[in-house]
């Protein structure tokens, strides 16, 4: 089964949103409205929460979890996204906090306690360390990610651009899962 509960925890879905049957959500999380988590992703809130946002699509493969509540870090971290956000495949995002219109590369990494603000590119394969923000409205590369330049006009509108393409795309997933359970 795709969601799971936990400790008397369970996935929380706003409308419209598809989970792949391949992936794995469970625990405190909520996926806002018109959301997507595709083919092997995990989504697992068992030690503290998961927010995710409207219009978010988390990619293929990626591992989403959180930082929990102990003798190093009292209070743990959550792992909080924003709207409008498109995690690339394989990303790895861990106790984090992700602001809105933002897309993370394909296989970056964002450690815990880590902040992204609004309107950032992180490329692929970056590392975000732990306890780094990354300042809004710039592109962000390397491992560690270091910023690299202000981000032009027309990759903050790809920004809503991209997220729109995914609603359409997960739109057309629903449609199909629903025309098979007839």
């Amino acid at each position: 089964m795709k969601l799971r509960s936990y400790q008397g925890n369970s996935p929380q879905l706003g409308e419209r949103v598809f989970v792949d049957p391949s992936a794995v959500v469970l625990g405190d999380v909520e996926l806002g409205d018109d959301s997507s988590v595709w083919p092997l992703t995990v989504i697992r809130g068992d030690m503290h929460r998961i927010r995710i946002g409207a219009r978010s699509s988390i990619q293929d493969g990626s591992v989403l979890h959180i930082t929990h509540a102990g003798p190093f870090n009292p209070d743990g971290f959550p792992l909080i996204i924003g709207d409008d956000v498109t995690v690339g495949h394989q990303a790895m995002l861990h106790g984090c906090t992700i602001g809105s219109r933002i897309l993370v590369g394909m296989g970056a990494m964002v450690m815990d306690g880590a902040v992204v603000e609004d309107e950032v590119i992180i490329g692929a394969g970056s590392l975000v360390p732990p306890g780094k923000t990354l300042a809004s409205g710039h592109l962000y590369v390397g491992r560690p990610a270091k910023q690299v330049r202000p981000i032009s006009d027309k990759e903050r509108e790809f920004f809503r651009y991209t997220a729109a393409n995914y609603v359409k795309l997960k739109d057309q997933h629903l449609l199909e899962e629903y025309a098979r359970q007839d």
